[in-house]
């Protein structure tokens, strides 16, 4: 099995906490055009805005137990089915007049939402 090894899909601060009543993932703050990255090594099984409340969203599958949620972005660049690498670039980020630039991200684990940031480098 492979040994997951998350990375931050962008760097910024984290604006709101994991809480497993509310919100299933975190927030981070980012800049204008700022470039969300794959966390980990996976297949994209999702890219699009039918989800209410996630914007542009993309999910990537990394293991049978494994995936991670990039929500909000104002353009995906990866595509459903796409095989990605850890760090490449698969969104962007913008600003719009009424709101800055906020990453949603969530892990799951076997479908469970867990804290993000006990799987992040510290």
């Amino acid at each position: 099995m492979l040994k997951l090894n998350f990375q931050w899909p962008i760097k910024g601060k984290v604006l709101k906490d994991f809480s497993q009543s509310h919100k299933k993932g975190i927030d981070i703050a980012g800049k204008t055009s700022k470039a969300v990255s794959a966390t980990e090594t996976g297949k994209v099984v999702y890219s699009g805005q039918g989800l209410a409340g996630f914007g542009n969203l993309i999910i990537i599958k990394h293991n049978d137990m494994y995936l991670s949620a990039y929500a909000n972005n104002s353009r995906l660049l990866a595509k459903e089915g796409q095989q990605v690498k850890k760090g490449q670039v698969i969104a962007e980020l913008n600003e719009t007049a009424n709101k800055p630039a906020v990453l949603h991200f969530e892990i799951r684990k076997n479908g469970t939402p867990v804290n993000p940031l006990e799987l992040l480098p510290k």
